[in-house]
């Protein structure tokens, strides 16, 4: 009997330890995002980010997100997406323009783990802005006010991380609410 109860004890415990893991991770569009997966396994799992799929299927930068990292990716939502000029993202999506999206996406990645609080701090010591220089040559102006981060685009765009922290096998995803433009 006690061995029966110490045994319901113990798998009690070990579930409640996997369930307060898996609870770290916030849902992304309603899905949720598995530290054990890469950026693109969890990507495709959120209703928000569907454009954001096309467009890096698009680009064929599947392989990439997929691979060993680590990566900081900004990941813009559809909303974010549909705020750009009408006919924008139609015509980014063309394969004439793939060296363009390609490099507006590439603009969204950082050779890098850099969770918020990584951030936050290279931003204090930076005496309130931060340049992160992304994959595409782009360098984004990160501050920081009350807790949540901003980063303004080399157009002056400024994007708000909405969701910090999404935890990927091979970096991290922060949701933001605006597309980042590189320089034209």
């Amino acid at each position: 009997m006690i061995k029966s109860v110490l045994r319901g004890f113990a798998l009690a415990t070990a579930m409640s330890a996997v369930a307060f893991a898996a609870a770290k991770n916030p849902t992304v569009g309603g899905a949720a995002m598995f530290d054990s997966k890469n950026i693109i396994e969890n990507a495709v799992n959120s209703k928000d980010h569907t454009t954001l799929v096309a467009a890096v299927k698009a680009a064929g930068l599947v392989g990439t997100l997929e691979g060993k990292g680590p990566f900081t990716v900004f990941a813009p939502t559809n909303e974010a997406f549909a705020a750009l000029p009408k006919g924008t993202v139609d015509t980014l999506l063309k394969p004439e323009n793939k060296a363009t999206l390609t490099k507006v996406l590439t603009c969204h990645v950082v050779a890098a783990d850099a969770m918020a609080k990584t951030v936050a701090k290279m931003i204090k010591d930076d005496g309130g802005e931060h340049d992160i220089k992304t994959v595409g040559g782009c360098v984004l102006k990160a501050k920081e006010n009350m807790g949540k981060i901003t980063l303004t685009d080399e157009n002056g765009g400024v994007s708000h991380v909405t969701i910090a922290d999404v935890k990927q096998s091979n970096g991290i995803i922060h949701v933001v609410d605006k597309v980042l433009l590189p320089k034209m």
